[in-house]
């Protein structure tokens, strides 16, 4: 299966505050790339997003603006237009929602949700978060809400799906975005 894994980070409580994105990028069911930036959104940094994520105004002064860092990925959604996610409700409101903001098109994609697929084929987890289906799946998640490593870890988690269920099981979970 070829798709790519996406993970956001925001600043606040606003779908539109991006500040880090990271994608994964699978071919043949095999990791090819990773790709990560830091975005400095047009908002305040929320207290409670910094300390989940790490990240404050200091650290993306320097960082480009969502539409310069969309076009050098927006091509991806084309060439890979199954797009993965841990919670992947919450990313592609993001994606959707800062697209808005700054008048881009919002592409249209098929989206997998891996906590969902993690709901039915693990039922007797603990709970489904992403660092927990990593943790029981026998899978490294080094830094978890870096969107670098959020974005492996759910392209990884699929991956384990798909070799242990079959790529026609995980399609049913498919959602048009």
């Amino acid at each position: 299966m070829n798709f790519i894994a996406m993970d956001f980070e925001t600043a606040n409580n606003e779908a539109w505050s991006a500040d880090s994105l990271g994608l994964t990028i699978v071919k043949d069911n095999q990791i090819v790339d990773n790709w990560y930036s830091l975005i400095k959104p047009e908002t305040t940094f929320s207290y409670w997003n910094t300390a989940v994520n790490g990240l404050t105004a200091d650290d993306v002064i320097d960082s480009p603006k969502f539409p310069d860092v969309w076009e050098q990925i927006k091509h991806l959604y084309a060439d890979y237009p199954t797009v993965v996610g841990h919670n992947i409700r919450f990313d592609n409101q993001v994606l959707k929602q800062t697209l808005r903001y700054y008048g881009l098109p919002v592409p249209h994609y098929v989206s997998l949700d891996t906590v969902s697929i993690s709901r039915k084929f693990h039922p007797d987890m603990v709970n489904h978060k992403l660092d927990t289906v990593a943790s029981e799946l026998g899978l490294d998640l080094e830094h978890h809400h870096n969107a670098s490593f959020d974005a492996q870890a759910a392209a990884e988690i699929l991956i384990y799906e798909i070799n242990h269920f079959g790529e026609d099981r995980i399609k049913d979970f498919a959602k048009l975005v």
